[in-house]
């Protein structure tokens, strides 16, 4: 299994929910996004061993591309799981681009391809088009950049996007792999089609297999399989009581006020997948656990994803396991504040499934040799 982590480039990051998203805009964080902090972030994921770290996309973030360009010059290993919108830049453009970043970087370059669900942010960037014309064009601009990437002279002309005897010189080496979500029929067609991952938003394992099993089902239609992620939160602590009063300190944060005027918004969200979340949480303090240990709280604030893993570390694994048993094989995670919650993940389930033989650090660290304690004599090595 992989694990990747979150930059809070939406935003900026806290002790609490930092709300918004999917069309509201954020609330004001206690640590805005900086190149020193996520700097931190980005550093402490790799040493934990998180694979990748998402960086979201959106009016309310920083640019996913520029910030995860130099973030990459301050971390040796970490992936970047760079979200972006096709039809927002040309599609020849996007391919120099990813072949530039995976070349100086060192291939260290995922995409997450968001086609957008929210019209009048969409609007903003000059994107009058429908959810559903927005999904076609993705089919075309992810046709259009994967037959650049082969190195092919391309001549294209489709219902929404043309390009004329396009050659790209900067080919990207590897090719970087391609995550896409989206809940919609139209969203799931255009997945089976291009996508590498599918990513789905954490609901409780039985609708997460129920919609793996539809995209499976369409992928194949394509001859094609797929891998299936996951996107959640983490609240993971050395015992349940302890997990859990993080999550009840986190929602008594949370005003009823800040509830209404949000849910109020992502309710007028386009998103299927929005609108799943809203489901889980209902928009009430009441009845958030949907699942042992899911727990729908975080959603009620901020769009997109909006469920976290909450409790003890072996608890949690036992989450995970149960996820990779219907058939998810990555994890795309955060926790609020971003910093702390990586070790408190990192240090405590990581571990846990390193017991289990379910996964293994992606670069351990050399042993380190002992220290000589201060004044302590140094033995002679004789020479050979």
């Amino acid at each position: 299994m992989k694990f990747h982590w979150f930059l809070p480039t939406n935003g900026g990051d806290g002790r609490t929910v930092v709300g918004g998203g999917h069309g509201v805009a954020a609330q004001a964080s206690s640590r805005p996004a900086s190149v020193p902090y996520l700097g931190q972030i980005a550093r402490s994921a790799e040493q934990l061993g998180f694979e990748a770290a998402l960086t979201p996309t959106g009016a309310w973030c920083e640019d996913a591309w520029v910030s995860t360009a130099m973030l990459s010059s301050v971390s040796e290993r970490l992936k970047f799981l760079v979200a972006f919108r096709p039809g927002v830049t040309a599609p020849f453009l996007s391919a120099q681009m990813a072949g530039t970043f995976q070349n100086l970087s060192g291939g260290r370059l995922l995409l997450n391809v968001v086609t957008g669900g929210e019209d009048a942010e969409q609007a903003m960037f000059g994107d009058f088009s429908t959810k559903e014309e927005r999904y076609a064009r993705a089919d075309e601009f992810l046709e259009i950049v994967r037959r650049l990437w082969t190195g092919e002279t391309l001549t294209f002309e489709g219902k929404y996007l043309s390009v004329e005897n396009a050659t790209l010189h900067q080919i990207p080496d590897p090719l970087p792999e391609i995550y896409f979500g989206g809940s919609s029929a139209a969203g799931i067609a255009v997945a089976a089609k291009h996508a590498d991952v599918y990513l789905t938003w954490g609901e409780p394992p039985e609708a997460v297999a129920e919609k793996i099993a539809r995209v499976r089902r369409a992928a194949a239609e394509q001859g094609r399989e797929l891998t299936y992620g996951i996107r959640l939160h983490t609240i993971a602590r050395a015992t349940s009581e302890e997990a859990w009063a993080e999550a009840d300190r986190l929602l008594e944060n949370i005003s009823a006020e800040d509830i209404a005027r949000i849910q109020a918004g992502l309710k007028r969200s386009a998103s299927e997948g929005q609108q799943r979340m809203l489901a889980l949480n209902k928009g009430s303090k009441d009845g958030l656990e949907i699942y042992p240990n899911l727990w729908a709280g975080v959603g009620l604030v901020r769009g997109g994803a909006g469920t976290a893993m909450v409790g003890s570390y072996t608890e949690i694994a036992d989450l995970i396991e149960a996820y990779r048993d219907v058939g998810i094989d990555e994890f795309v995670l955060s926790g609020y504040p971003h910093l702390e919650e990586a070790y408190w993940f990192g240090e405590g389930v990581l571990p846990e499934l390193t017991r289990r033989g379910l996964w293994e650090h992606p670069a351990p660290p050399r042993a380190a040799r002992a220290a000589v304690p201060f004044g302590a004599p140094v033995k002679a090595v004789s020479a050979s």
